[in-house]
């Protein structure tokens, strides 16, 4: 099989999970409506483009190792904003802060700091895949739009290095893949092994001798990015050693 390999790294990321009142948590590494969000920066795709949205999200799969999982930072976070009227759009944070009557949101916002993830991205479905890895590797090497680690607060720090592994199965291409590790990355806390995780049924997918230890379901199958409407999918989860 041919993976697109990559890495995400910055000093802040936030990966967004299930958001009740003013809590905003973050799980330990990306979800996968995050991982789709980059990929849709990065090929210029509009969160207002509900098919070319769905599309990426039914062609691909991925896979995700926790290389250094950081530091947990919760910020408590304020923010003026204007009352929502009809026929009235802002369509800058300068227009936002002029209007009258500005309302303050009050929130606990959950970050991971100095965290680093590889990520393995495979087609799902060749028939209906909207791009090839080759033009999805160039995408993230020279984004359409600017890419960050969940939340626009969270830039990436380095260069994501993307290229194409082709090997037997997943354990192998995570095992082959390698990056150029920059000052930064070589002072991060790491383990011998990290955590991997994985699309449970994903098609046409072998994984190798990985066996998962764990499945958990996680609410980031995106179904709808204007209504922020997302179901239910599995994730496997075991551990892999670092080469």
């Amino acid at each position: 099989m041919t993976f697109l390999m990559f890495r995400l790294y910055g000093p802040l990321a936030a990966w967004g999970s299930i958001a009740v009142g003013q809590e905003r948590p973050s799980d330990a590494h990306p979800s996968k409506s995050a991982l789709l969000g980059l990929l849709a920066a990065a090929m210029g795709i509009r969160r207002s483009d509900t098919e070319g949205q769905r599309r990426l999200a039914v062609a691909y799969g991925f896979a995700v190792r926790v290389d250094a999982s950081g530091a947990f930072l919760r910020d408590y976070h304020t923010a003026q904003v204007p009352p929502e009227r009809r026929h009235v759009r802002h369509r800058t944070r300068r227009d936002e802060v002029r209007a009258e009557a500005l309302n303050t949101i009050l929130s606990n916002r959950d970050y991971r700091c100095d965290a680093l993830y590889t990520v393995a991205l495979w087609v799902r479905d060749e028939a209906r895949r909207p791009f090839t890895l080759t033009a999805l590797a160039e995408g993230l090497r020279q984004p359409q739009f600017t890419l960050y680690l969940g939340r626009k607060s969270c830039p990436l720090a380095l260069p994501l290095q993307p290229s194409l592994v082709t090997s037997a199965n997943l354990e192998t291409a995570f095992r082959e893949a390698h990056f150029c590790d920059d000052e930064d990355l070589q002072a991060l806390e790491r383990s011998k092994s990290g955590l991997l995780y994985w699309e449970a049924d994903p098609a046409g997918l072998d994984a190798g001798a990985l066996e998962p230890v764990q499945t958990i379901t996680r609410r980031d199958q995106p179904v709808d990015r204007q209504r922020w409407q997302f179901s239910p999918r599995r994730e496997h989860q075991t551990w892999i050693g670092h080469e």
